[in-house]
């Protein structure tokens, strides 16, 4: 997962098109309306849910299927301190499947139904068609077919736009993310993680303007703030959450075979944080899967210099050393043929 990468695949044919990540990998999703409402005296007719809506939702199954099914613990509304419902390894849909559910928009509960939601109105309903992208998974191969099922959206509570939200809430939103990318990391859902800290990142770095206005202005007050510039990050609180997002997404990218995307992610984090032991260690790995050897080895060093003690960086530093003696002492036999 890429956080600058774009997710839709924009209008096609059969109505909005997009790719989705769940716990078993990358799914396209082909959204289509079949009912909307038309009431003209319904005040949330012609109203979207947005960020932090709280949403009263029924996902059905319209095909037997072996990719999904019902997520049957947790029956409240999300809140912003975690998910309300168990992520299920084994689905595509995390919510209960067949009833009204509560599914608070922006926590990455059900990316596929927050997709629908935010562009639905009360009353709306809209079939998806969802097809595997990647069928290397490691799950069983024969629960990879496509399949589809309705959403429909009964009541929901207002939310807001991500520019409408305050540095506080942005902020609160950024950790929630980041702790929850981390417990489902944990569980063994990485495709979560991953899209979990790129949620995070994309909404940080929108306060971004805020965090040097607010720098600039305590530089020109001589460091006094308002109470309002107080709820501000600082800069070196900024780039210490960015950076540990980054690091956190190159480790997904890692587990996920994703080296270049990785090494990016990884290069971001020291960037930020050149002291971060364990983004140095995640790009050193990240080059080492992509044979990159100097490279590695200059982060690998790196690691060390910031960590002296760390026996893990000593014995990368030293696997290296010896596989890129390995590749020139090939290169030189190599050489020595073609001229001999």
């Amino acid at each position: 997962m890429d956080p600058n990468q774009e997710m839709s695949l924009g209008p096609s044919e059969d109505g909005i098109s997009w790719v989705s990540v769940c716990p078993r990998g990358l799914w396209r999703v082909q959204q289509k309306q079949i009912h909307k409402n038309t009431s003209s005296n319904d005040a949330g007719a012609h109203q979207c849910p947005r960020l932090g809506s709280v949403c009263q939702v029924r996902v059905q199954l319209q095909t037997e299927t072996r990719a999904d099914q019902c997520v049957e613990e947790g029956r409240r509304p999300c809140s912003v301190e975690g998910p309300a419902f168990t992520r299920s390894l084994s689905a595509v849909l995390q919510v209960p499947l067949g009833e009204w559910t509560a599914v608070r928009v922006g926590e990455a509960q059900c990316d596929v139904t927050e997709a629908c939601l935010e562009r639905m109105s009360r009353g709306d309903k809209w079939e998806i068609l969802l097809s595997p992208l990647d069928t290397s998974s490691e799950l069983n191969a024969d629960a990879d077919q496509p399949f589809s099922a309705t959403v429909e959206l009964g009541t929901f509570t207002p939310g807001k736009e991500s520019w409408e939200l305050s540095s506080e809430e942005k902020m609160d939103w950024v950790k929630a993310l980041k702790s929850r990318g981390t417990v489902w990391f944990r569980s063994g859902d990485v495709w979560g993680a991953a899209d979990c800290y790129s949620r995070a990142l994309k909404l940080l770095i929108t306060l971004y303007g805020r965090v040097k206005a607010a720098e600039t202005l305590g530089q020109l007050s001589e460091g006094i703030q308002s109470p309002s510039e107080s709820l501000i990050p600082s800069v070196r609180e900024y780039n210490s959450v960015k950076a540990e997002l980054h690091s956190n997404l190159s480790l997904c990218q890692l587990k996920l075979k994703e080296p270049e995307r990785a090494k990016a992610s990884a290069s971001k984090a020291t960037g930020l944080d050149p002291g971060g032991a364990k983004a140095w260690y995640r790009l050193g790995q990240a080059c080492q899967m992509l044979n990159e050897l100097e490279e590695a080895k200059r982060a690998f060093q790196k690691l060390l210099e910031v960590q002296p003690d760390s026996s893990a960086a000593a014995k990368a530093l030293k696997d290296v050393t010896m596989k890129e003696k390995e590749t020139n002492k090939q290169l030189a036999h190599r050489l020595s043929k073609m001229f001999s």
